[in-house]
């Protein structure tokens, strides 16, 4: 189904206002400098843990949950994401997803689908700064056409950009404030980087 790296069984800080499971998806194609979850990175690494196990503990959470987060790593990297999505919904519950945008063709997919209810997006930085932040070629492209997706759909979102010094300066702080407004993209989160964890979530 899906490769799931790490989950957090209660959680009230991933959907605002919402009380959830957080599944942490194994893989990325990025290399953020400021990755707090660096055990996800590899997509070949095993799952630590067997989604239907997740599915059992929902099943006897219905009721008690309002949703479910898939976060990652990135979680559009997987095939089986829109599969687990539906289960979700079948068992009643909310669906949210955490993303940098990176498989735009996949995430079209899933907004037309109507399979998720609320979107955290991570606008990395001001499209020139993008591979700086990312640490990979050409990853500006993808995460504006998944932006540009996400605003036409009409899901509720959080766009949010965490902030390392190392990676993101004055200027580059001040660049992307300026592109978000020119964008017209108001309600932006910005968050501060946090240590990495030694283990995956």
């Amino acid at each position: 189904m899906i490769g799931v790296g790490g989950w957090a069984r209660l959680s009230s800080c991933d959907w605002p206002g919402r009380l959830v499971t957080t599944v942490f998806c194994q893989g990325c194609p990025w290399r953020c400098g400021y990755c707090h979850n660096p055990a996800l990175l590899d997509p070949r690494a095993p799952a630590r843990i067997a989604w239907a196990t997740v599915r059992g503990h929902l099943a006897r959470r219905q009721g008690l949950l309002d949703g479910v987060v898939f976060s990652g790593g990135e979680p559009l990297l997987q095939p089986g994401l829109a599969r687990a999505m539906r289960e979700v919904r079948d068992l009643g519950f909310g669906v949210g997803l955490h993303t940098g945008g990176a498989f735009p063709r996949r995430f079209g997919e899933i907004l037309e689908y109507g399979l998720v209810d609320w979107v955290g997006f991570d606008v990395k930085a001001a499209p020139p700064a993008y591979e700086r932040v990312t640490g990979t070629r050409n990853s500006a492209a993808p995460a504006l056409r998944s932006l540009r997706l996400l605003l036409d759909s009409g899901v509720p979102h959080q766009l949010r950009t965490t902030v390392a010094p190392d990676l993101l300066d004055g200027d580059q702080v001040t660049a992307l404030r300026r592109w978000l407004a020119e964008q017209g993209l108001r309600g932006h989160v910005w968050q501060r980087a946090r240590p990495p964890q030694a283990e995956s979530p």
